[in-house]
């Protein structure tokens, strides 16, 4: 009897144990004129910082990670005085003619909105694509990509891009970036294989089934996108290019190096929004917007039925409605996921595929980044139909 008695305490504390173990704490909701519908968010390689991309505010914050103050603003916006940074034969991409909306005739004078984020060259550059120039609110013209320096926190290159672009995702052997455009089903590669920024240029254009024309194109051009394509990832060898459809629901590969598609698969939940590749390069992680789920697909899986347009399977969990942008811990033991409509941060243990907690941040987060050693979460909270929002989350991890 005693030894059992014994046995039950045991087990009673080791549980107790296990939920205490890991949990997401608010340290503070940051807020400020600057603050302004923030969109994506991203810690600097060794964690000293975080850079948050405020959309309509068309600027790039730069926050100290211990303090959390507020050490550099990023403008986007350009005058003549800023004519260095741009090439002088980028008068286009492919064969994308401009919009004149501009009332110096100048089409690189403009403000450009910063949606998503990546670093190349070991975290020394940032990409960040600009959703639309400003004055092109049907986005039926080139948008644009800034490319900041990370050790002095200035813009060193602006490039021109297909219209809408969102997701960025660099090469892992280090040779490429890809630019993936919610405007008109296309993905664009860059070669950032030189060290010069001067040196980046485009390699080609793939197209997702067939490039959407946008020719005096009107309307909310947030759902006029076609295959709506976001997430984007390279496998871990670099010779093949995912790429989800939110609207299509499949998962479009390509050939990298020809640019070819290799097919498509059908997952198995709708409406992918973003997806990460895990540290091995074995498993691939979608999260699925409107279902509020996340996926653990294989991607021998995909590579093999693509050909074939074949249904994939995988381990599914729902997380919380709306779930947006997700993050893999360092060691790749857990997966992070924001829920834009259930306002919440979840975290999943990937061994056990069971949520560890999940809790609230201010309404309507959309970005998240993990710090590199596990110890800070930021999410951006941008607003919706004018309500909520324009919040940064930072959040103590205690495993």
């Amino acid at each position: 009897m005693k030894k059992t008695i014994l046995l039950l305490l045991a087990l009673i504390f080791f549980f107790a144990g296990e939920a205490k173990a890991y949990e997401l704490t608010l340290v503070k909701n940051l807020r400020s004129a600057h603050i302004y519908s923030p969109k994506s968010a991203i810690f600097s390689r060794d964690g000293s910082k975080f850079y948050v991309h405020a959309l309509e505010g068309k600027e790039t914050l730069v926050f100290d990670a211990k303090t959390l103050a507020l050490k550099t603003v990023i403008p986007h916006r350009f005058t003549s005085d800023d004519a260095a940074l741009f090439l002088n034969n980028e008068n286009t991409v492919f064969d994308y003619p401009y919009n004149n909306c501009f009332g110096s005739g100048d089409r690189n004078i403009f403000s450009g909105k910063p949606v998503e984020c990546v670093f190349t060259h070991g975290g020394r550059y940032l990409w960040v694509s600009y959703y639309r120039r400003e004055c092109d609110q049907n986005a039926s013209s080139p948008s644009a990509i800034a490319v900041i320096d990370t050790e002095t926190d200035t813009i060193v290159r602006v490039l021109p891009s297909p219209p809408l672009p969102k997701m960025l995702v660099a090469s892992p052997d280090g040779r490429r970036l890809a630019v993936t455009n919610w405007g008109d089903n296309t993905v664009a590669l860059i070669n950032v294989s030189g060290e010069d920024p001067a040196s980046f240029s485009y390699e080609r254009q793939i197209v997702v089934g067939s490039r959407l024309s946008v020719k005096n194109i009107q309307g909310n051009r947030d759902s006029a996108c076609g295959l709506c394509l976001r997430g984007t990832c390279f496998t871990g060898d670099s010779r093949f290019l995912l790429v989800c459809g939110m609207r299509s629901g499949n998962l479009h590969v390509f050939d990298v190096e020809s640019g070819k598609p290799l097919g498509f698969v059908r997952l198995p939940v709708v409406n992918p929004r973003h997806c990460v590749l895990g540290p091995d390069g074995s498993k691939l992680y979608v999260s699925f917007n409107i279902p509020g789920k996340v996926a653990e697909l294989s991607v021998a899986d995909i590579l093999a039925q693509a050909p074939s347009h074949s249904a994939v399977r995988g381990r599914v969990l729902t997380v919380g409605r709306g779930a947006r942008t997700i993050a893999l811990s360092p060691d790749g033991t857990r997966l992070y996921a924001v829920c834009n409509l259930s306002s919440s941060l979840t975290c999943v243990d990937i061994q056990s595929w069971k949520i560890l907690t999940s809790v609230r941040v201010a309404p309507y987060g959309v970005g998240l980044c993990i710090n590199p050693d596990e110890t800070l979460a930021v999410v951006t909270s941008q607003g919706r139909n004018g309500e909520g929002g324009n919040t940064v989350g930072v959040f103590a991890i205690k495993k």
